[in-house]
């Protein structure tokens, strides 16, 4: 069902010559001498239906993408008969029904995105012959049972999300044999007192490891050989003992250990670590001093900040010095130390006021009559011009999994990875806002025209055309702060409407 006609040309000719919406072919005949579909970006069209088992008969397709409709039903089980297929993108639709066993082999598929369905079932064992595969992105769904541990033979696999599903039984072990994973990232499934495995701290490349409200118990595990892991969450489980006092690395921008039952001391090893924004271990059975190294051994600059959560622990006292720098908060309430009124600057309740972290474009100094929409000013401190007017893209875009927890000191490095990235200039990209979503970090962006004469007030087809190629074939590189992303929406309108999405 197309109910904005968006692909109402598909009734016209050929599609490889006649322009069908979304359709792209390859640009020669094969040997039977026809062209052949090569790619369907159906990005967020509002299509509605099911998938035809029909599609299991493009036998050259590379990319599948319906992301961001309202598609129904099962994923068909053709599919697995694509064998040129490199990009299954599924994900934002309504899909049901279990994993087709036959996607397991598809010897050319790089990613898999069925996040954001209502997908249930196990994994199929046989995904353990996606030996090209580098991204499972499967949270958000119904997914149950066990992770399988063949897996663990996967010789490329980058990121591995199944956040926000129903699995359980035990976390592999074997996964720690797994020297490429960046990303290990499970939240709230119930894995029902399973511990996490000693050999994680083998995983060599790690980068996040995330098992919040996962029902884990045990040890929290030494991970300290792990040396640029950046994000750690192992918050809202049944941890127990005490923590391991190896320094972790240095790049750790994040520390969740809250809500477990972690006992003995505060280690001075979360001192001197230079990029930490986080520390967290509220609501714990923690003893001792807290040792003020962790906030006075730190430099911050412009816009970083530190968060140290320590509430509801068997706190005594501070060791070292109490001041604070303006961009430190300690949060110390429910702790025995609050009865000394010396320290009461860090008993007060926290406030959301900490976690607020958004951002929205700033009002225009330029005449608003000389810029009619579409064309708007472009707003970007790098602009070689003060009012240069132009009718910008618009683009929805999600980091999936960052490894930090405020992006505010980031924003300049990210504008200038992905504009370079783009290869546009670093004033062409505009950051309009950005939102946390649970541990998603959505954005909406502009991007302008080359600033010249003016004739070049908008950006021309093959250029847009070129933009969006290298969002939907995941050309930008992966960034180990950065992590995996996701288009959310690239609209076509006004000067671009006749486009392709």
């Amino acid at each position: 069902m197309d109910p904005y006609n968006n692909i109402s040309n598909w009734d016209q000719g050929d599609p490889c010559t006649s322009n069908w919406t979304g359709v792209v072919c390859s640009n020669k005949t094969l040997g039977d001498g026809y062209l052949h579909v090569q790619k369907l970006h159906l990005l967020q069209m509002n299509l509605s239906g099911s998938l035809s088992p029909a599609l299991g008969q493009l036998s050259n397709l590379t990319i599948l993408d319906f992301m961001w409709n309202n598609i129904s039903g099962i994923i068909p089980m053709e599919i697995g008969n694509i064998t040129s297929l490199e990009l299954l993108l599924l994900n934002g639709n309504q899909l049901t029904g279990p994993l087709p066993e036959e996607l397991g082999y598809l010897p050319n598929l790089k990613r898999l995105q069925i996040d954001q369905n209502q997908i249930s079932g196990s994994i199929p064992k046989s995904f353990a012959n996606l030996n090209a595969t580098q991204h499972f992105h499967m949270n958000n769904n119904s997914i149950s049972g066990q992770i399988p541990s063949e897996l663990s033979r996967l010789p490329n696999l980058l990121h591995f999300l199944l956040d926000n599903n129903n699995l359980s039984g035990n976390l592999p072990p074997e996964f720690s044999t797994m020297l490429n994973l960046r990303i290990l990232q499970l939240d709230n499934n119930n894995f029902n007192g399973a511990t996490i495995p000693s050999s994680y701290s083998n995983m060599s490349k790690l980068l996040k490891l995330s098992l919040r409200n996962c029902s884990l118990q045990g040890p929290v595990p030494n991970l300290s050989q792990i040396p640029n892991l950046y994000y750690l969450d192992l918050s809202l489980n049944q941890l127990n003992g005490t923590i391991p006092s190896d320094k972790l690395s240095g790049n750790m921008t994040t520390i969740l250990l809250s809500n477990n039952s972690l006992t003995g001391t505060i280690p001075t090893s979360f001192s001197d670590l230079p990029r930490l924004q986080i520390l967290s271990i509220a609501n714990n059975s923690l003893s001792g001093s807290v040792p003020s190294s962790i906030w006075q051994n730190r430099t911050l600059n412009g816009m970083e900040k530190l968060t140290v959560e320590l509430q509801n622990n068997v706190l005594s006292n501070i060791s070292g010095t109490i001041n604070l720098s303006p961009n430190v908060t300690v949060w110390l309430q429910g702790n025995p130390l609050c009865s000394n009124s010396s320290l009461s600057q860090f008993c007060r309740f926290e406030s959301d006021e900490n976690n607020n972290q958004s951002s929205t474009n700033t009002t225009s100094v330029c005449p608003a009559q000389e810029c009619p929409p579409p064309f708007e000013y472009l707003s970007s401190a790098a602009s070689p011009v003060a009012c240069f007017c132009a009718a910008p893209l618009f683009v929805g875009y999600r980091l999936k999994s960052p490894g930090f927890s405020d992006f505010r000191p980031y924003i300049n490095t990210f504008e200038e990875f992905l504009s370079s990235s783009l290869d546009l200039f670093l004033y062409q990209l505009y950051i309009d806002s950005f939102f946390w979503e649970g541990p998603r970090l959505g954005m909406n962006l502009k991007l302008f025209p080359v600033y010249g004469n003016s004739s070049t007030t908008k950006f021309n087809m093959s250029e847009v055309d070129r933009i969006f190629g290298l969002f939907t074939s995941w050309s930008i590189d992966d960034s180990d702060i950065f992590g995996p992303y996701e288009l959310i929406s690239f609209p076509r309108l006004g000067f671009y409407r006749d486009g392709l999405s």
